[in-house]
């Protein structure tokens, strides 16, 4: 009987054992890892937020804290200024002219100073430019002040005339009976030369898109990268609500664009102002893509602030005056290193110096202080990365040779699982002792990130710098920690400009030969390839 087309039948193909649990297998595999990295990526997620958050904040309330010294110092001042001026009522009024001008360019507290009156007339102003001597205050800020016959601080607003953000301080006036005479006032123009703009105006956004904005107790942008938003009114941000009931905390929120931001913020008490750093959620989301390519489990972002503290030798006293005015007039608007103002015979001119000198010193124990905060890593006591980059900028600007070592520690996440995070914090001061120990004056050693170092090397050949690098490795090698094991280092070494002529491709070349030193053995130095 014939068999009909339909009826035919291809045999199946079959499947190998081989070839089942090699499908089986992989599937595991796949779905393991894919459990792996989502809890990962989870676990990550939050340390990063939670991270973000917590520096976001320690920056806020940091600048919070300086904002307040900053403006308790401005009253300080002016309540000292005016006592000293209820003294001086007999005074001419070019003599009290003298003192608000040598009052104004001391400090670089305010921009402007005038002297009223208990009727509101502009008794003394200065600068001189100013021209309000002998007319009314129209000022409704200083009118209130005036009012008030208190000590006074207004919210920040628009001047009539010049247009632009300012506020006002001042200090009532009594004469030894308790009279009211009037007041002394300064005015800050928030984004004009003055110390506050020095410290609190230079506000870019970073390349994580991380920035700080400050507001007012009244929620109006006051200080922000974007000039458009200044004035800006955002009380009804979650965050400026905070702020402007005094609070201080982090959270994330949605900004007044729509945008998820993670923001830590801090009240001055002071004022009323706020200070708010924010990180956009976004950057989160690209370094933990990163995290997944690379499978990196730690990252720590540095502190960062730059260091420019150049001072300028004055001359020798020649004409008292002149020398003690000039001083004076370039305290806060450029960098003075104070010369040795010795006692002088004039007694006016001695109290003069005394003043500068005492003006001076303040101002320069809270710049040093904020830089050195700025260009130290906390942890190691080393230089950071901010400071580092600006290093390696100047260097090749100034096409000065120099080589590059960077450092990494063998196996320092073992360490930190195995160990704790104290151990290992141990690990990289002991690392940072080695590598001081081990360069000259003028080399420069800093913690970059993590457990990676990097040291400059000026007018050092490769091949020195490869003797520098293994000696280092050697000590460290056989140097004692306080763990059951050996610490080891991998290092590679770039040479400008052999090697790369910025600091990207410079910095690019070192890892490399890094990752080579890694991936050949670990606890060995590589010279990057020209």
């Amino acid at each position: 009987m014939p068999i009909s087309k339909g009826a035919e039948h291809k045999p199946k193909r079959k499947i190998s054992l081989t070839l089942l649990l090699m499908a089986l297998v992989t599937m595991v595999f796949l779905l393991t890892t894919t459990i792996l990295l989502a809890g990962s990526y989870q676990s990550k997620k939050k340390s990063l937020m939670a991270t973000t958050l917590n520096l976001n904040y320690s920056n806020a309330d940091r600048m919070s804290k300086t904002l307040d010294s900053l403006f308790r110092s401005m009253r300080s001042s002016l309540i000292y200024d005016a006592y000293t001026i209820s003294g001086m009522e007999a005074a001419q009024p070019e003599v009290i002219d003298e003192y608000l001008e040598l009052m104004r360019n001391s400090s670089n507290y305010f921009n402007s100073i005038i002297r009223v009156d208990a009727e509101g007339k502009v008794l003394n102003n200065s600068p001189a430019s100013l021209g309000m001597a002998g007319s009314q205050l129209i000022s409704p800020p200083a009118q209130e002040a005036l009012a008030l016959q208190t000590p006074y601080l207004s919210a920040p607003y628009k001047g009539s005339t010049t247009g632009r953000m300012l506020i006002f301080m001042s200090e009532p006036l009594y004469n030894k009976h308790k009279q009211y005479l009037g007041l002394l006032g300064g005015t800050i123009y928030l984004h004009d030369v003055n110390i506050l703009n020095m410290i609190f105006g230079s506000n870019v956004i970073d390349q994580t898109g991380s920035y700080y904005y400050i507001v007012s107790s009244e929620g109006h942008v006051l200080f922000h990268p974007d000039k458009e938003r200044i004035n800006l009114d955002i009380s009804e941000n979650v965050v400026v609500q905070q702020l402007m009931e005094g609070k201080s905390g982090e959270v994330q929120a949605l900004n007044m664009r729509g945008v998820p931001m993670l923001a830590g913020y801090s009240a001055v008490p002071a004022n009323g102002w706020g200070v708010v750093v924010v990180s956009p959620v976004s950057a989160i989301q690209k370094e933990l893509l990163v995290h997944l390519r690379k499978t990196l489990s730690y990252t720590i972002i540095p502190f960062i602030l730059l260091l420019l503290c150049v001072f300028v030798l004055a001359h020798r006293l020649a004409k008292p005056f002149v020398v003690l005015a000039d001083l004076v007039n370039r305290i806060g608007k450029e960098n003075v290193e104070l010369p040795d103002l010795k006692p002088h015979w004039n007694r006016e001119v001695d109290l003069l110096t005394k003043a500068v000198v005492i003006a001076w010193t303040d101002i320069q124990k809270q710049t040093n202080q904020l830089t050195q905060e700025a260009m130290t890593d906390l942890l190691t006591g080393l230089t950071n990365r901010r400071a580092l980059d600006l290093s390696i900028s100047q260097w090749i600007a100034a096409r000065v040779p120099f080589s590059v070592i960077v450092l990494d520690v063998d196996k320092f996440k073992f360490v930190n699982d195995t160990y704790g995070h104290l151990a290992g914090d141990e690990v990289l001061r002991q690392v940072a002792d080695v590598l001081t120990a081990n360069i000259r004056p003028g080399d420069v050693c800093a913690r970059y990130g993590g457990e990676e170092f990097v040291l400059l090397l000026p007018r050092t050949r490769p091949e020195d710098a490869y003797n520098v690098a293994e000696r280092i490795r050697q000590t460290l090698e056989k140097s004692k920690v306080p763990l059951p094991m050996q610490v080891t280092s991998s290092q590679g070494i770039a040479h400008y400009p052999t090697n790369g002529r910025t600091r990207e491709e410079l910095l690019g070349k070192a890892d490399e030969a890094l990752y080579t030193a890694k991936h050949t053995g670990r606890n060995r130095t590589v010279i990057a390839r020209e």
